[in-house]
């Protein structure tokens, strides 16, 4: 089976950040495990191109290579909202045409809009630029309360670091959540990071060292088999229900209960891919209590089955 082909679309000043988070999660695969993607760079003008890093890095491929991609990324735009040109724009309609997922980190969201491949979908990008896109294209619908909104054939991300999350996030849409967990261990990450990027945007006034709720997820998550109530998880963090629900939302952008759901879903997901135990066995073991909740909470969750998923993504 061919590694499915990535190509990133770079255009100058690129973002050196934005096409690394790309490269590092497509362009390298897991120690002792055959790649799955390869990866590839692009740009109209082959050649020397600047960064916005001070150096300049030299693309032999030109568009031509988007002929050939499954998944087109474009890390990001510089500066954002600059129009590309009708050759860049064609490009990228006709790779969507013929089936290609298209996908923009950042400030690349203004491409794809401006393609035309946003129009009445939800889109999003850095906060900071969240109005300009509103205002440049309002047929897209801007959400500014989200890390990343992927349509399937179509994907945008919030800011910088968020490219990582889509990325991930992409990786275990095609292949899982245990191969996407080895990436993001591989890379000393989060395999999922929780909440939205309004979490990051001109927050005044930092949360204070000792009201991190980082301990608290922490034992929550090697818990799951257990009755984890909002009374329990508020008297283990000595805190009232109403401020433990208060810190989810300023830290984690969700409510407890939906942040225990997505990690009950996610450890449910994990046994399915490497074990052969029942679907009752995962139920249970991930605090879902049972098979039909399982099988309810899978297809509300991620549009499909606990049997269908092992299928797909079954390591046994």
């Amino acid at each position: 089976m061919r590694p499915h082909r990535v190509v990133a679309l770079v255009h100058p000043p690129q973002s050196s950040f934005e096409l690394s988070c790309a490269t590092e999660i497509f362009g390298t695969a897991p120690q002792d495990d055959p790649p799955r993607y390869s990866f590839g760079i692009c740009t109209e003008h082959p050649g020397p191109l600047p960064t916005t890093a001070s150096y300049a890095m030299v693309v032999d491929a030109g568009l031509e290579a988007l002929e050939q991609a499954d998944t087109v990324i474009v890390p990001g735009w510089q500066p954002p909202g600059a129009p590309a040109s009708p050759a860049v724009t064609a490009a990228l309609r006709t790779a969507h045409r013929r089936g290609a997922r298209i996908v923009a980190i950042c400030t690349g969201a203004f491409v794809l809009a401006q393609a035309g491949l946003l129009d009445g979908r939800r889109a999003t990008t850095h906060w900071r630029d969240t109005a300009r896109l509103a205002a440049a294209y309002p047929q897209v619908h801007i959400d500014q309360d989200v890390l990343f909104v992927d349509h399937g054939d179509v994907a945008t991300s919030a800011g910088t670091g968020a490219g990582i999350d889509l990325c991930l996030h992409l990786v275990r849409s095609d292949h899982g959540a245990a191969y996407a967990a080895r990436i993001a261990r591989t890379m000393v990450l989060p395999p999922h990071r929780e909440g939205s990027q309004l979490q990051y945007a001109a927050r005044p006034v930092p949360a204070k060292a000792d009201e991190s709720l980082a301990p608290l997820l922490e034992w929550a998550t090697s818990r799951l088999d257990t009755r984890l109530t909002l009374d329990r998880l508020a008297e283990r963090a000595g805190l009232s229900s109403r401020t433990l629900a208060r810190r989810f939302a300023e830290q984690l952008g969700t409510s407890p209960g939906q942040w225990l759901l997505d990690q009950r879903i996610d450890a449910a997901r994990v046994l399915l891919e490497q074990t052969a135990l029942p679907v009752e066995a995962i139920a249970t073991r991930v605090g879902l209590a049972s098979a039909v909740n399982l099988r309810r909470r899978f297809r509300t969750h991620l549009g499909t089955t606990p049997g269908a998923y092992r299928r797909t993504f079954s390591q046994t």
